[in-house]
């Protein structure tokens, strides 16, 4: 349970910086609300992952999910540059993401 905890919290990583940009400095609503709500569920989900997994392991997974995921967000949505070193090094951390969970 402590593994699908982290990824849910991960992918509400991805949410709530998403929302944060579509928000426009929290100035719309409904980005805002959705923030808001990626936030809270985010942190809440890492606090049960918390119950069963160590804490540099959740953290460190957590954060590689958030920051891959809105690296992607970025490239695919908002047009952001995907350079071929770019794509490298997000591998590397999606590999670096699936050798915390294969090494006990």
């Amino acid at each position: 349970m402590g593994w699908t905890a982290l990824l849910l919290a991960g992918l509400c990583e991805i949410g709530f910086t998403t929302c944060l940009q579509l928000s426009d400095g929290f100035k719309k609503k409904w980005p805002t609300a959705f923030f808001l709500l990626f936030t809270i569920a985010s942190f809440q989900l890492m606090s049960m992952a918390l119950e069963t997994l160590p804490l540099g392991t959740v953290y460190a997974v957590w954060t590689g999910i958030g920051a891959v995921g809105t690296a992607l967000v970025g490239i695919f949505y908002f047009r952001e540059s995907a350079t071929p070193l770019r794509l490298g090094l997000l591998a590397t951390v999606v590999l670096l993401i699936i050798g915390l969970r294969v090494i006990p």
